[in-house]
């Protein structure tokens, strides 16, 4: 009666399981549908959205071409969305990876605007300033003949007197707190390397400061007279003469 009973129930089951609808998987999205999909999600201004479906193509390995396409819509859309951090790491990332693809200017160029708006102001720490040199000196240097020769060179000046104001606040706080040579070499490094510095007359006055404070008062004597004979109209000029006739 046991067995019977056994018997019964087992070929109920098998009956039942023949009967029973099979789900149906649906087969997987393609990376060019995804592709697509990001591309939708792109048009809308939704770049979180557009990114996920990228991403899906870039780690699918459907294609070498889409996979490097999507790279470079991911970095993108990075870069619209205001998430300059994530869109200087994307292209980097496409730099490192694809050394000689022919869009690397395009990506060189990209890369330092991203880092261009990470910038911190002249007394805080100036990384993201020279990785941005970096990027725009490597497009020159790489691609001379860039159609965006002029502007990379505009960007460039604009770094390079992003640092030389970082190494005159240094020299400034040196002559605070009277480390005197120690902003006299900040300052001097200053001169000789960024020859083009739009404030250079603020940096002949405070280097003046600092020989006459240090006592190297010839030093002093030839710092201010560049600022007097070079700069005529400079707002430091009546500054430096009272200093001169407090301290000489």
């Amino acid at each position: 009666m046991y067995k019977s009973l056994t018997c019964f129930l087992l070929l109920s089951l098998l009956f039942l399981a023949a009967c029973a609808p099979k789900t149906v998987v649906p087969p997987a999205q393609n990376a060019g549908v995804y592709f697509q999909e990001g591309e939708e999600f792109f048009e809308k201004g939704l770049y979180m959205d557009a990114i996920a479906s990228w991403e899906k193509v870039r780690d699918s390995y459907y294609s070498p071409e889409l996979n490097i396409l999507a790279e470079l819509k991911i970095a993108e859309a990075h870069f619209l969305a205001e998430e300059y951090i994530e869109s200087a790491v994307a292209y980097e990332a496409f730099l490192q990876n694809h050394p000689d693809h022919a869009r690397v200017p395009d990506v060189l160029y990209q890369l330092g605007l991203s880092y261009m708006f990470q910038i911190l102001s002249s007394d805080q720490d100036q990384t993201a300033t020279n990785y941005a040199l970096n990027a725009f000196e490597t497009l020159q240097d790489r691609f001379p003949e860039d159609r965006r020769k002029e502007e990379s060179q505009i960007y460039i000046d604009r770094l390079l007197n992003q640092l030389a104001a970082s190494e005159l606040n240094i020299g400034r706080y040196y002559l605070r707190t009277q480390y005197f040579t120690a902003a006299i070499n900040r300052i001097e490094g200053l001169l000789k390397k960024y020859p083009n510095y739009y404030e250079r007359d603020k940096a002949y006055y405070l280097i003046g400061q600092a020989y006459l404070l240090n006592g190297e008062k010839e030093k002093a004597v030839v710092a201010f007279n560049t600022l007097f004979e070079d700069y005529i109209g400079s707002e430091h000029i009546l500054d430096a003469q009272r200093f001169i006739e407090d301290n000489y």
